[in-house]
């Protein structure tokens, strides 16, 4: 009998559009070659507002690779916020789709391990340690791994004490130095990060950044290559060949990943043997460190003339389009897309 994956994308964050996009490369790759006999498909959609819908509305919303108009609840239908579709009681394995808050940060993990059914991916404490970047970097750096500098602030805090803000900036002038990002704590694909080259700048990103999290991370900048490495597996995971992302922006933004053509991903990447061994090592730890499971991708910084290497974050579930980097990654590796599907369910499984 077929094994009923349940497709779950869209969700309630910033990533929904992605989600849809990483969702369809997905089915795509379920319907190719033994994977169509092997599994039946059923995809499930959660709009922005919540509301877990299946069937044709679902099917509809990877067709035409956008999220639609809401279904909206009338005041007495809140309950169906609660109210899974009928399909839930058919899925074998779940399969979330799902990037930044509600979706990558153990939230859906926790609901699904409820629901006493294997799923895809990092379960609850590995997704949550991944997506607050802050949480991550200080069990990282508990863990040793080199990280540039880096400081933290609530920012509803910020403007409520004037010392507060004068310290701050300050301890950036002093300790980090410009140019340097504004990210929120929580979220993923760039949205909400802002580079910062003076003092002036700094108010308005900060309030970018709040406008998607309270909590607020503030990093130095620095110049460096890009580099990302994939990891897959459970107890024993591997790492895959490493590669390097270049872009003409001025820096790696939610425009340069998913709308601006003259970003490129080079993989492999041209890198000392010692280097690559090094990156790939420190992928696994990364992944080991935060008890992941299925997959993940993590990112680093390589300061060329030092060799020097600084992880940046890990990504517990990374994009999943056609144009993704961890894919691509196992593609250069030997494995292909569809067979990486197939090994990702297979890992959940087990």
């Amino acid at each position: 009998m077929k094994i009923s994956i349940g497709l779950l994308f869209g969700g309630a964050s910033e990533e929904h559009i992605v989600s849809i996009n990483s969702a369809r490369a997905i089915l795509q790759a379920l319907q190719i070659g033994n994977n169509l006999c092997k599994y039946n498909v059923i995809p499930i959609y959660i709009q922005r507002n919540g509301v877990w819908i299946s069937g044709k509305i679902a099917e509809q919303v990877l067709q035409t690779k956008q999220a639609l108009p809401l279904v909206l609840l009338k005041k007495e239908e809140k309950f169906q916020l609660w109210q899974f579709p009928t399909e839930v009681n058919q899925i074998d394995v779940w399969f979330p789709v799902l990037h930044g808050p509600n979706g990558e940060d153990g939230t859906i993990q926790g609901l699904l391990k409820m629901m006493q059914t294997p799923f895809v991916g990092t379960s609850v404490l590995g997704s949550a340690i991944g997506m607050d970047k802050i949480v991550m970097k200080t069990i990282f750096s508990q863990a040793g791994f080199p990280q540039v500098k880096y400081l933290t602030l609530e920012y509803s805090k910020l403007f409520s004490n004037a010392q507060y803000y004068s310290q701050l900036c300050n301890d950036i002038r002093t300790n980090l130095g410009y140019p340097c990002f504004i990210k929120p704590a929580n979220l993923g694909s760039s949205v909400g990060v802002s580079k910062v080259s003076s003092h002036d700048e700094l108010e308005i990103a900060l309030k970018n950044a709040a406008s998607y999290d309270n909590r607020i991370i503030i990093e130095e900048g620095i110049i460096a290559r890009e580099l990302e490495c994939g990891v897959l597996g459970n107890d024993i995971p591997k790492a895959s060949v490493v590669g390097e992302i270049t872009f003409e922006s001025d820096f790696y933004d939610y425009k340069a990943k998913y709308k601006d053509t003259s970003s490129k991903i080079h993989i492999p990447a041209q890198l000392p043997n010692h280097i690559i061994e090094k990156i790939q090592q420190m992928a696994i730890n990364a992944f080991t460190t935060i008890n992941g499971r299925g997959l993940s991708r993590v990112d680093f910084f390589y300061i060329e003339g030092t060799q020097k290497i600084f992880i940046n974050e890990i990504n517990s579930f990374p994009g999943f389009t056609e144009s993704s980097m961890y894919p691509e990654l196992w593609i250069k590796t030997g494995l292909e897309f569809h067979e990486l599907v197939d090994k990702l369910i297979e890992l959940a499984l087990k």
